[in-house]
């Protein structure tokens, strides 16, 4: 039988519901369970794939082509599991099925309404091939009290009737505030918000309470007798100074035992938590330390770059270092002349992904830095695109090389991707066309030269990554980039897009046009930030 937890919040955004969701079904995990996760997300957006970074951070993708919430991606990092399209949907795409369905004529001739219709096809995105997992968690994005948000709700509600109690719950994140004049912990926001999910049918049975220090009993207590919940379902979300050490966290404060308890499953005894502890470790006693230098565009919101910054992470504990980023906005280099000042305590550069113009310049200059100075470098999509126009303008002697994302150029180093192969399908795209959903999306396979360092890093010759961008780089300048010394070193299996760059006779750069930081994972870092990583302290030795 498949239970469903479904997680909500209230109080305030921000409260982490992501990790708290994800810390949860790594505990269920570790008892053995098998689990999966999915997200309601209440915006009207079809996904979140044209959403600016500012608004949203970054967009996690699928190996299936989906563009998703960013909190998929900590759901991929704490489980393994890899996610599918089917375990993220939006208000959005809710009503563009159901209009899809009135306008063929499916509902014969009926008044379409939000109940049933809407709830109906909410709960079948949350049912729908769950049959092989023990548990499901369905985190509801937004905060008890929005509008937005009451369709799933609702949804959730009559899930717990359709299902049965003994086969769903509920699981409310909230806020405890410390005020320091009055020097005690505040229950009454929490009181409002459980109260707020009461108004509209749903009791939850566990409350996550997220607080910078333990919970008082009489404080738990009162919580407990005012939000009709007991008292050991009153957990403390604890802050601590890694995400990682939540799932332990977790389980100290009894969350895997009461959701256990409440379904009637053996709640006795201790989860295997050994990977979780070894990974705490590494992070809190690190013996050594690297300075990163991300040089990207969206660095004032830094959720923009999510995965990234916990793949670094991931690579450090390969390494068993410390892994300090200094975030650099790359427009910043567009307006100094004394790059070198600002990068003089980087052990290596990384140039992330990015749309647009914008900043283009400064990434450029930074590549140039990182490979006149040896300096361990790695490009990511839009990073590598950048690569290769360094490398034409200072090595191959095309000073206009550009990209046509910037406008026309009489030198497209990198064009826009009209076609390409997906598996057997043929997949074209228009100039001016949507944007939606009409990037290259999804994992894909690439073959690696053999004797290369980027098939030596990875250990094989063939991998399969993500990929999430419209541009490629123009492979008719290929032979006269490697003449300089730029290898192409991975292209995908046709032979037709470049997947991989390297210089051999540079310490360690690479240029990728894939994202690897979604498959990285705190327990399986990613070969490339583990190796990127490595070199960093590396040079950190030498000097």
């Amino acid at each position: 039988m498949t239970r469903f937890v479904f997680i909500t919040g209230g109080v305030v955004s921000s409260l982490g519901k992501g990790i708290a969701s994800a810390a949860l079904a790594a505990l269920l995990q570790a008892r053995g369970y098998k689990v999966r996760m999915r997200k309601l997300d209440p915006y009207l957006n079809v996904d979140p794939g044209t959403m600016s970074p500012y608004q949203h951070g970054e967009v996690f993708i699928t190996d299936d082509g989906a563009e998703t919430d960013l909190d998929l991606g900590h759901y991929e990092r704490f489980t393994g599991v890899h996610a599918r399209r089917a375990d993220n949907t939006t208000t959005g795409r809710i009503y563009s099925d159901v209009i899809a369905r009135e306008r063929r004529g499916d509902y014969l001739g009926g008044t379409v309404q939000v109940i049933p219709h809407i709830t109906d096809a909410i709960k079948d995105v949350v049912v729908a091939g769950t049959e092989d997992y023990d548990f499901v968690l369905v985190e509801i994005g937004g905060t008890v009290g929005d509008i937005e948000s009451l369709p799933f709700l609702e949804a959730i509600r009559q899930l717990r009737n359709d299902l049965g109690h003994n086969q769903t719950m509920c699981v409310h994140l909230t806020l405890l505030p410390y005020i320091p004049s009055a020097g005690e912990l505040k229950t009454k926001p929490t009181q409002h918000s459980v109260k707020e999910l009461q108004n509209v049918g749903i009791q939850p049975q566990v409350l996550l309470c997220r607080s910078d220090r333990p919970i008082p009993e009489n404080e738990r207590r009162k919580i407990a007798n005012f939000c009709n919940v007991r008292p050991e379902a009153v957990i403390a979300a604890l802050d601590v100074d890694t995400i990682y050490a939540c799932p332990i966290s977790y389980h100290n404060e009894g969350m895997d035992r009461e959701v256990l308890r409440y379904f009637g499953l053996p709640f006795e005894g201790s989860p295997d938590l050994t990977r979780w502890e070894k990974i705490v470790h590494a992070i809190r006693e690190p013996e050594g330390e690297v300075n990163v230098a991300v040089v990207g565009k969206y660095t004032a919101l830094l959720d923009s770059y999510k995965s990234l910054a916990e793949a670094l992470l991931h690579g450090g504990i390969a390494n068993n270092v410390r892994v300090k980023l200094d975030w650099i906005e790359s427009e910043e280099f567009e307006k100094t002349a004394d790059i070198a000042e600002r990068l003089k305590d980087a052990d290596a550069i990384l140039v992330p992904g990015g749309f647009g113009e914008r900043g283009a310049e400064g990434k450029v200059q930074a590549v140039r830095y990182a490979r006149e100075n040896g300096i361990p470098f790695l490009g990511i999509c839009f990073g590598m695109q950048m690569a290769v126009i360094e490398c034409a303008r200072s090595l191959a002697g095309l000073p206009k090389a550009s990209s046509t994302e910037f406008g026309p150029t009489s030198e497209p180093l990198v064009g826009l991707m009209t076609e390409w192969a997906n598996g057997n399908e043929l997949m074209r795209r228009r100039e001016g066309g949507d944007l939606g959903g009409t990037m290259r999306l999804g994992a894909f396979p690439a073959k690696l030269a053999p004797g290369s360092r980027v098939a030596e890093i990875y250990g094989k010759t063939e991998v399969r990554e993500r990929h999430r961008h419209r541009w490629e780089v123009n492979l008719h300048y290929k032979d006269r980039l490697e003449k300089t010394g730029l290898r192409f070193s991975g292209m995908s299996p046709d032979g037709v897009l470049p997947e991989v760059v390297e210089y051999p006779d540079h310490p360690w750069f690479i240029g990728v046009q894939y994202h690897p930081e979604l498959l990285s994972k705190p327990f399986d870092p990613h070969p490339l930030f583990a190796g990127f990583i490595g070199a960093a302290h590396k040079r950190t030795e030498s000097k």
